[in-house]
């Protein structure tokens, strides 16, 4: 027999840590536990461990300059926080994925022995110490060359980042944040002579299915062939060794065996526990799917902030922050540093008040005093988000 909603969406929320599970745990142990926090320059990570453990800004950067957890490469090219218990596995999925920007490149002369014979060069210049962009340019001089308009209208204006992602996806360098905090889309780059090789035994794809299906189990195999960036058939091989089982009879969701049983004797928890967490949180990015964390009678909703008509049910990404209760969406969330405000509406037909606006309190103080803005993204800025926070406003009023 399924099992109800709330039981499923209870169960997705207590994987993730949701539920207070991981209160006061490391930044390592809550992306172990919940998964890798995907990173484009935002505030996600850092509402990833602060949803989930109540951790401080200060305590991620301190957790990042002591490599316990770093943003590297990994899946699909995507970058993403990981524990460094993964960071031999990340890697290697990163030199596993297909180089986009390299395959353009070579349609306009550029051979793999020229990104190589930089990537070097690279590496040899950053001997004494990191360097930024500018200046690793600067020191390469001619082994570095523009690629012209040609090479602007595909995406790669010049060779030189051809070579710092075969570095880093080769594990040879890393990139070090701009006053150590995640959410700057500003790196210097550093050698990394020590950094992990991937050792684990198995094909990373089998290692990375069978952590996808911790996290996200119960999950559908089309979820898990996103998440990792595979074909259809590779996907399903790479998850075959795991003897993945249905979570109920006749379902297309699956688990692994020894999460069956906890999952059919999980009660969901009668209290809220509410979250104001990341538009990429890991609790809907990982498998792209919005629709199935809102009750039937909210997929109907207009999303509100996406700037035209739709529904809540028919988005893969969430156009806004979200305000989640036990696994269910019931609002979406943005800060407007201008106001020095969270903006937030829910449709929650099920809601505490008095918990709800307690948790909105915690999150803003913690955006305002913290972080100081909640970026969903590098080029998120708080002009681009006026017409989102005019439509929240708009919904709270009455959704």
């Amino acid at each position: 027999m399924p099992p109800t909603l709330d039981h499923l969406l209870g169960w997705r929320s207590h994987r993730q840590g949701l539920d207070g599970s991981l209160s006061a745990t490391t930044p390592a142990a809550v992306l172990a536990r919940s998964g890798w926090a995907r990173s484009v320059g935002g505030v996600g990570p850092y509402l990833t461990l602060h949803a989930r453990a109540g951790t401080g800004r200060a305590a991620v950067d301190a957790a990042v300059a002591a490599l316990a957890v770093y943003e590297l490469p990994a899946a699909r090219g995507c970058t993403y926080v990981v524990p460094a218990e993964d960071y031999g596995l990340a890697l290697a999925l990163a030199r596993a994925t297909p180089d986009s920007d390299l395959a353009a490149a070579r349609t306009l002369g550029v051979t793999d022995a020229e990104v190589a014979a930089l990537a070097d060069r690279v590496e040899s210049v950053l001997a004494p110490g990191p360097l930024d962009p500018a200046a690793i340019r600067d020191a390469v001089g001619g082994a570095a060359r523009a690629l012209g308009e040609a090479g602007k209208k595909k995406g790669v204006g010049t060779t030189l980042p051809l070579a710092l992602g075969r570095l880093q996806a080769e594990g040879r360098i890393r990139r070090v944040p701009a006053d150590g905090r995640l959410d700057r889309q500003r790196y210097a780059y550093a050698r990394w002579d020590e950094a992990p090789r991937w050792d684990g035994g198995r094909d990373p794809y089998e290692a990375l299915a069978a952590r996808f299906f911790r996290w996200q189990g119960p999950a559908r195999l089309a979820e898990w062939q996103w998440f990792a960036g595979l074909g259809k058939r590779a996907a399903a091989a790479a998850a075959a060794p795991l003897g993945l089982v249905p979570a109920w009879a006749g379902s297309d969701r699956w688990l692994l065996p020894d999460d069956a049983a906890a999952f059919a004797a999980f009660v969901p928890p009668a209290e809220p526990r509410y979250a104001f967490v990341s538009a990429l949180d890991a609790l809907f990015a990982a498998r792209r799917d919005v629709a199935s964390h809102l009750a039937p009678a909210d997929a109907a909703r207009p999303a509100r902030t996406t700037g035209r008509e739709q529904a809540l049910g028919t988005l893969v990404d969430l156009p806004s922050h979200a305000v989640v209760d036990r696994g269910r969406l019931v609002g979406l969330w943005e800060y407007d540093p201008e106001a020095g405000e969270l903006v937030w509406a829910t449709f929650d037909d099920r809601h505490d008040g008095g918990a709800l606006r307690a948790a909105a309190e915690r999150a803003a103080a913690y955006v305002r005093d913290d972080l100081g803005d909640a970026r969903s993204f590098s080029l998120d800025s708080p002009a681009s988000r006026r017409p989102r926070l005019a439509a929240l406003r708009q919904a709270a009023a009455g959704w």
